[in-house]
């Protein structure tokens, strides 16, 4: 049986400035069948997106208990659950092992609950690649790709994570454009 696959991005336009535009986007995959959602906001922070991305695509689920995976360039929400930083944040009061506090805290309370709902495997994708690019230049970031993930992947099912990656790139950027009002 098919697993429900997530790919999510997240883009912030002057990211680190007073005034800029973010964009995220997100594409809910069950087999053949594909949904894609994306929106964005001013005066926003890439990492915000990016766990708006995984926010509102866990929002749009319409059952609890599901099996899924999600895959994401943004180590941010990938270290985050991967290495368990958030149990010690919960643990440590939403401070940081730094002693300062966890920032876009109302953000992770929301995702952590979206989760906490869900039988969920993230994986880390990189993000921007060309699939255009030489086989030579795939085939090494297949490679880490799969250091970075484990064995169970194909060099097929690389290329398809990539895709949907480059896609939730765009639709993140549709978000931004929408913003700006283009």
């Amino acid at each position: 049986m098919s697993k429900l696959k997530i790919y999510t991005d997240g883009a912030c336009s002057n990211n680190q400035e007073e005034v800029n535009v973010g964009g995220w986007g997100a594409i809910l995959e069950f087999g053949e069948t594909r949904k894609e959602l994306h929106g964005g906001e001013a005066n926003t922070t890439n990492n915000r997106m990016e766990l708006t991305a995984v926010i509102e695509a866990l929002k749009a689920l319409k059952k609890e208990g599901l099996e899924l995976d999600i895959f994401s360039d943004s180590s941010y929400v990938m270290n985050c659950f991967r290495d368990g930083w958030y149990i010690k944040w919960q643990q440590n009061g939403w401070v940081t092992s730094k002693k300062e506090p966890v920032e876009n805290k109302e953000l992770w309370q929301e995702l952590i609950d979206l989760v906490s709902r869900q039988k969920i495997s993230f994986y880390r994708v990189k993000g921007h690649v060309s699939l255009k690019a030489s086989e030579e230049a795939l085939m090494k970031r297949y490679m880490k790709f799969i250091e970075m993930n484990g064995q169970d992947f194909s060099y097929g099912d690389f290329l398809h994570v990539t895709e949907m990656n480059n896609r939730a790139d765009q639709l993140a950027n549709i978000g931004i454009d929408e913003i700006r009002g283009k």
